[in-house]
C-alpha cells in the first residue's frame, strides 16, 4: 500500500509540475535604457534651421527602437523664421520618431501661437503623419480661445483644418464684449 501511495504521488507531481524552457534566453536589453540623459537641452534642425527646442529633466533612449521617454519636458516648435509657433510642457512624454507618434501625460499645457489657442489636459496623443491631436473618450481637455473656455471629453483636433471637436460631454464659458 505504501508503494502504491508513493507511485500515485510521484505521478501527480510529475504531471502537475511546471516545466521550464532553459533553451529560451530572456532578452533584458529591451527593458533597460541604452542612454539615460539628465537635464537635457536639445535642438532639432531641419534644412539648416532650428525646428524644435526641448528641455527635459530626464530622457531615456532604448536600444534597437526609435522610442524615447522624457520626464518633465518643455518644448517649442519654430517656423523657418525662428519664430515660436507652438510651445508646451508635460510631466511625461513617450515618442516613437519612426512612427511619428507622441503621447503626452500629466499636467499638459500646449499653446498654439498662430491660432492663439491654449490646450490643457492630463493625456494627449499626437500623430505627426495625420497632424491629429486627440484625447481619450473619458479624459477632459480644457481649451481657451478668444475669451472662450471649453471643457470636454472625446477631444480631437486637426492641424490641417485647424478645427477641433468633442465626442463627449462639453461645458464652458463664453465672454462677450
Amino acid at each position: 500500500m505504501k508503494n502504491y501511495f508513493f507511485i500515485v504521488t510521484l505521478i501527480l507531481v510529475v504531471f502537475t509540475s511546471c516545466s521550464l524552457k532553459y533553451d529560451t534566453a530572456v532578452e533584458a536589453d529591451g527593458f533597460v535604457p541604452e542612454f539615460i540623459l539628465s537635464n537635457v537641452n536639445m535642438t532639432q534642425y531641419k534644412n539648416g534651421n532650428s525646428s524644435m527646442q526641448m528641455e527635459a529633466e530626464r530622457l531615456e533612449q532604448y536600444k534597437g527602437t526609435s522610442e524615447t521617454y522624457a520626464k518633465n519636458m518643455n518644448f517649442k516648435i519654430l517656423n523657418d523664421n525662428d519664430e515660436v509657433t507652438s510651445e508646451g510642457k508635460c510631466g511625461l512624454l513617450f515618442s516613437d520618431t519612426e512612427k511619428k507618434l507622441y503621447e503626452l501625460y500629466d499636467n499638459i499645457e500646449v499653446v498654439n501661437h498662430d491660432d492663439d489657442t491654449k490646450f490643457y489636459a492630463d493625456a494627449l496623443k499626437y500623430n505627426e503623419k495625420t497632424e491629429q491631436l486627440t484625447g481619450s473618450k473619458s479624459d477632459v481637455v480644457r481649451i481657451e480661445k478668444d475669451g472662450t473656455i471649453i471643457f470636454g471629453s472625446g477631444f480631437s483636433a486637426s492641424g490641417i483644418t485647424k478645427r477641433f471637436t468633442f465626442s463627449g460631454t462639453v461645458t464652458g464659458d463664453i465672454e462677450t464684449k
